[in-house]
């Protein structure tokens, strides 16, 4: 699975959790979102990529009482299956990689580093 992930814990400011190989995920992560709004789920492709947002599932929120944001960049062949901000939780949001990860890292004092 290839995937950009940034979102934010509940101290620790919006960070990328995964890089989706890319030295430097942030050119791809603008580029993907650069025509999406500021709405709080959103869907959008960009040729081969999906950017795609929504809010933390289980509804965490950071100490300032704000809903965590998940923003993807989602490519390759699971990026065809995404259709929607529900397909996106069906396929990414629901593997170990994310989920289970989040669950991990959201309430760490200190950001974790971007991995691949």
């Amino acid at each position: 699975m290839s995937l950009i992930w940034a979102t934010r814990g509940r101290t620790w400011g919006f960070r990328f959790l995964l890089n989706g190989g890319f030295k430097d995920p942030l050119p791809e992560y603008e580029n993907a979102f650069s025509d999406v709004d500021d709405e709080a789920e959103a869907y959008h492709r960009v040729g081969k990529k999906v950017a795609l947002r929504f809010p933390d599932p289980l509804k965490r929120k950071d100490v300032a009482g704000r809903v965590i944001p998940h923003e993807f960049v989602v490519f390759g062949p699971l990026a065809d299956e995404i259709e929607s901000v529900e397909d996106g939780l069906r396929l990414v949001w629901c593997q170990p990689q994310v989920a289970d990860e989040f669950g991990r890292v959201w309430d760490s004092a200190e950001p974790p580093a971007a991995q691949r």
